[in-house]
């Protein structure tokens, strides 16, 4: 697996274009079509989004256009993930964990040494339960967030404590 990560728009969003052999996928298409496209070389075979927020869809339409696509759909059996719903930012946040690569795509759930907000359209018991669950995870998954650097979820179990 490939990841390439294109940081779009105002709010500097992660678009990850991930590839397996001939094909990839995008995540979180914020902004900037031609910028994401011209970063792309692979058959696209999806689109997930991990929330509806502007910066993470206002790409959206396009992609699901030029590709003929459907969003949260993937024409391909060569990427195995599963969803994880994790509510608390908003109230769609979900994020895809890659299992057999140890990689979760979280979007605005979990940053490096942070966590979303929930004053957009969220909830703080949402966000408390979300992260309560997220701890049955294995330490070692590298995250990639919607925004900034990546982390390892165990080094960001440490704070979840401070934020509730």
């Amino acid at each position: 697996m490939e990841i390439k990560n294109v940081v779009v728009g105002e709010l500097y969003t992660n678009c990850y274009i991930v590839t397996i052999d001939d094909e990839c996928i995008i995540i979180d298409p914020g902004a900037d079509f031609n910028k994401i496209k011209k970063e792309i070389n692979k058959k696209v075979v999806g689109c997930l989004i991990t929330h509806t927020h502007d910066d993470h869809i206002g790409a959206l339409d396009d992609v699901l256009k030029e590709y003929n696509l459907e969003v949260n759909k993937i024409k391909s059996n060569k990427f195995n993930y599963s969803i994880i719903n994790n509510p608390g930012h908003t109230s769609d946040s979900k994020s895809y964990y890659f299992d057999r690569e140890k990689i979760m795509f979280t979007g605005d759930f979990i940053f490096y040494r942070s966590i979303g907000r929930t004053d957009l359209g969220g909830n703080n018991q949402d966000m408390i339960n979300s992260l309560e669950m997220i701890k049955q995870y294995p330490d070692d998954i590298y995250v990639l967030p919607g925004h900034g650097p990546s982390t390892i979820l165990g080094e960001e179990k440490k704070y979840f404590s401070y934020y509730y």
